[in-house]
């Protein structure tokens, strides 16, 4: 059930094709900020401004001669975290297999919802995305699938929401976080990324959560911290962007959207950012945590950029959806006695 968040008003818009360093994507941003809507805190606002004022970059290059991530970028895609049963072993999907499986989710939300079931956003409010030609977003193992997990870890993935107060439910839904780093959902899978020399912002539509990533060798926070996106550092290796993040909560399995169903506050993930192209950036992430997983394994997920805008995400802890589901849930439990 969804409950009293859309994309309802302009936050960032930048004009389309690729951002040129400081006068591309990150200078059109600048210039559109509108900071009544826009979730970015102070510290952001002063990168951005960085960002601008500095020396005029290479094509393609920050003044720094890093490859520039700059613009917004969408991570949309239906292809699933794990390879699906039902094609065994097979790595990718035939070109026409793709056609059917993108043909079959057109008009998927506006189907009738089953009897008792009040339905949810009709097919306008949707952006899945398409289907990658990988039957997996998992890239490592090689089966395209999660490795076993601990029994601890099991338990955390068997976690279900409950109905009896709002502490019961998902993170998601809860407007708490939706993680990072975090996988494709239904919608809002955009995000604007900005660079300066010493810090990368990644800023996710969802929620309006801000990543400040720094670039320094400054240590990770005091291991008594923990957050809902962990503790990220970066680093060039090369023309890749390298991202540690670890001391996050111990709660975060129970966030629908997190990178790593059943993961504990061991968690470190090692995320990659590559150029492809002008309009795609390989993002890679690797999870390491021996107190979920029995071994390591990474996903890969494509960004491509998109001509925007950003809206901003209406959802607050405690809004009335969160009030009606659970309204109807003792309605369902009057309903259910004798």
């Amino acid at each position: 059930m969804r409950h009293g968040h859309s994309r309802v008003k302009p936050a960032l818009q930048i004009a389309n094709g690729p951002a040129s360093g400081i006068d591309g994507g990150a200078v059109r941003a600048y210039r559109a900020l509108d900071m009544r809507y826009v979730g970015f805190s102070a510290v952001t606002a002063v990168l951005l401004h960085a960002a601008v004022a500095g020396a005029q970059p290479a094509p393609g290059r920050t003044p720094a001669g890093h490859p520039d991530l700059q613009g917004l970028w969408t991570n949309s895609t239906t292809t699933p975290l794990e390879r699906p049963d039902s094609v065994a072993d097979r790595k990718t999907y035939s070109d026409e297999e793709v056609a059917a499986i993108d043909a079959a989710n057109v008009g998927r939300a506006d189907r009738e919802p089953a009897a008792g079931d009040p339905g949810s956003y009709n097919e306008f409010w949707w952006e899945r995305g398409t289907s990658l030609a990988r039957t997996s977003l998992v890239v490592d193992p090689d089966d395209g699938r999660l490795p076993s997990r601990t029994p601890e870890g099991d338990i955390r993935a068997a976690w279900a929401r409950g109905t009896d107060s709002w502490s019961d439910r998902n993170l998601s839904e809860r407007c708490l976080t939706r993680g990072a780093p975090k996988r494709p959902g239904g919608y809002n899978n955009n995000y604007l990324i900005l660079q300066t020399d010493g810090h990368v912002v990644i800023y996710q539509e969802m929620i309006n959560e801000a990543r400040i990533i720094p670039l320094d060798e400054r240590p990770h926070v005091d291991d008594r911290i923990r957050l809902w996106m962990g503790d990220a550092r970066g680093h060039w290796d090369g023309d890749t962007l390298v991202v540690e993040t670890r001391r996050f909560r111990d709660d975060i399995y129970q966030n629908g959207f997190n990178c790593c169903p059943g993961a504990s506050g061991a968690l470190t993930t090692t995320e990659r950012f590559s150029r492809v192209d002008g309009d795609t950036i390989e993002h890679r992430y690797t999870v390491d945590d021996p107190e979920s997983y029995t071994r390591t394994w990474t996903a890969s997920i494509p960004m491509r950029r998109f001509a925007g805008p950003l809206f901003e995400y209406a959802c607050h802890e405690g809004n009335y959806g969160m009030e009606n589901l659970l309204r109807g849930a003792r309605v369902q439990e009057r309903a259910a006695q004798p």
